[in-house]
């Protein structure tokens, strides 16, 4: 019987015939090919339209840098919070593969209409939506309950964050290119027949996948939640927690989550999870006067993610920087390799992609063993310090990028370049700052990835992952209002600003400088924040 088990994942997965996931059929390595090519092939789309997004508003549709740069933080914003509608639907109605599925078709639809808008004489460009799912899909390929493939589970986001990059490199050198010399249609195209090749090869995979089942709205769990424990404010907490309500059986009330055991922190929440009598009619449980303690657990899990979500935004402004101000920056200095080869400032970006290439090896190979002998953790550090490693080296990149600024500005002072459009000073002076931002997202993205899938309940990841991404959107929105006020400010008695349409006037550095500030606060509420923090705890089965 034992032997018979063991055929099938222990995690609840089922097959593509809506059947229990066989292990040596099924997920894997061998289904994550198709996943991790359906992301490159995304990623390059997305990249191939983000790049040098600031450069087509500010030369094709004669936008000024203010406007152009505050519209591309806009837009990437928009495109990091969509994914919050994915991940409740994804887990409330059409599970992670249909709602990946159908929404990669639309993405196909949207970049098809941004082509056209780049080709067709008076169309305006539209935006695209991105997929919330699909780390947290290609992580259900591997069966927690099974140790050797949970080990897997671990390089698993190291080649999805890689994958993610090959299709940034692609976009950052070659599309740019293109969009410069040969024309926004194809520069836009190319990405469109892109996003349609993700779409074939994350169908190509379906038979080889495991699938989670929809667990129902995490949202109207959460507001049964509130409604039982405010309902309950009056009744006092036992002090056994043993006699909070929880099921008999050996699984989770909540489908597609395992149990979770009581924590201390929020104890009013507690409220909702003791039993009265009024909690049953007509011998069955009202969700919405008795919670289980997993669900307590669960929203009490958010709750604890969101102080260390929060304090992503700031080093989410700092990393927006590459697509907007950094490549207004590169604009205004020599873009010459030779004589007869011009780089667009655009494409300096693959020298941050370049880092986080060589910088995903050093990494595993090196920080890793090297930090283990002397924290004596498996991994080296753990996720929540290896995000403040990031966010420290975030601040010199803001630091290296305004006293760049600084000594140009010094060389336009003092050969009185003002109204040269590009100064004799190399571009390449960009790529220490380009390639620091690299190194600091080795540490905190990919660091925020696995926090939040391995901190968040079973039955909430895709919605935790898509709240990853929402610091994202909230960096880019956070520097569309740093911009304005800025801009407001320096603009005052008819002065130039920090940041006019002829950046030699300007102080950049100044820019730079402020997101500097705002990251070393930013890194102290951090360290407050993650000294506080407590996992969440699963229950021991006693099996």
């Amino acid at each position: 019987m034992a032997a018979e088990e063991d055929i099938h994942t222990n995690d609840g997965t089922i097959d593509f015939g809506n059947k229990p996931a066989v292990k040596k059929e099924t997920g894997t390595w061998k289904a994550c090919p198709y996943i991790l090519g359906n992301e490159c092939c995304e990623r390059l789309a997305y990249y191939g339209i983000n790049t040098n997004l600031v450069n087509y508003l500010k030369f094709e549709l004669n936008q000024g840098n203010v406007q152009a740069v505050n519209n591309v933080t806009n837009w990437s914003g928009t495109c990091c919070v969509m994914p919050l509608i994915g991940a409740f639907l994804a887990y409330a109605y059409l599970g992670r593969y249909w709602t990946i599925a159908s929404f990669s078709i639309i993405y196909v639809i949207g970049m098809t209409i941004v082509t056209m808008s780049a080709s067709v004489h008076g169309l305006k460009p539209l935006c695209d939506e991105r997929n919330p799912c699909v780390s947290s899909f290609g992580a259900d390929q591997f069966d927690d309950s099974d140790e050797a493939e949970k080990k897997k589970k671990s390089s698993f986001f190291n080649w999805f964050y890689f994958s993610i990059n090959i299709g940034a490199l692609v976009a950052a050198s070659c599309l740019v290119w293109i969009q410069t010399n040969v024309g926004w249609g194809w520069g836009f195209g190319i990405p469109a027949v892109a996003m349609a090749i993700a779409v074939v090869s994350f169908f190509a995979g379906s038979r080889l996948y495991r699938y989670q089942r929809p667990g129902g709205s995490p949202l109207i769990r959460i507001c049964q939640v509130l409604v039982a424990s405010f309902r309950k404010f009056r009744i006092k907490v036992p002090a056994d927690k043993s006699l909070l309500y929880e099921t008999a059986d050996a699984e989770s009330a909540v489908i597609g989550s395992r149990k979770l055991d009581h924590t201390k922190q929020l104890s009013f929440l507690d409220k909702a999870a003791v039993e009265t009598p009024s909690d049953c009619v007509k011998g069955s449980v009202n969700a919405w006067r008795l919670s289980t303690v997993t669900q307590v657990e669960e929203f009490k899990s958010i709750i604890r993610l969101l102080p260390i979500w929060a304090t992503g935004i700031v080093f989410s402004a700092v990393y927006s920087q590459m697509g907007t101000l950094f490549v207004l920056q590169g604009n205004t200095m020599d873009l010459h390799i030779d004589n007869s080869f011009e780089i667009p400032s655009a494409s300096l970006s693959l020298f941050d992609t370049i880092s986080v290439i060589f910088w995903v090896p050093i990494y595993d190979r090196l920080i890793v063993p090297l930090a283990r002998k002397f924290t004596g953790h498996k991994n080296g550090f753990t996720q929540l310090q290896r995000i403040a490693i990031g966010l420290v080296i975030s601040i010199f990149a803001m630091l290296t990028a305004g006293t760049l600024e600084l000594v140009r500005l010094r060389e336009v002072k003092k050969h009185n370049y003002y109204e040269l459009k590009h100064i004799p000073m190399s571009i390449f002076w960009q790529v220490p700052q380009y390639f620091i931002i690299g190194c600091a997202e080795v540490f905190t993205f990919i660091g925020q990835l696995k926090f939040f899938y391995e901190q968040a309940p079973d039955a909430m990841r895709s919605l935790c992952s898509a709240l990853s991404l929402t610091t994202a959107a909230l960096g880019n929105y956070l520097s569309t209002l740093l911009v304005n006020i800025v801009t407001d400010f320096s603009t005052r008695h008819g002065k130039p600003g920090w940041i006019p349409d002829n950046l030699n006037y300007g102080n950049l550095h100044y820019f730079f400088w402020l997101l500097a500030l705002l990251s070393v606060l930013n890194l102290g509420v951090y360290l407050m924040v993650a000294r506080c923090y407590t996992y969440k705890k699963l229950v021991v089965s006693s099996h």
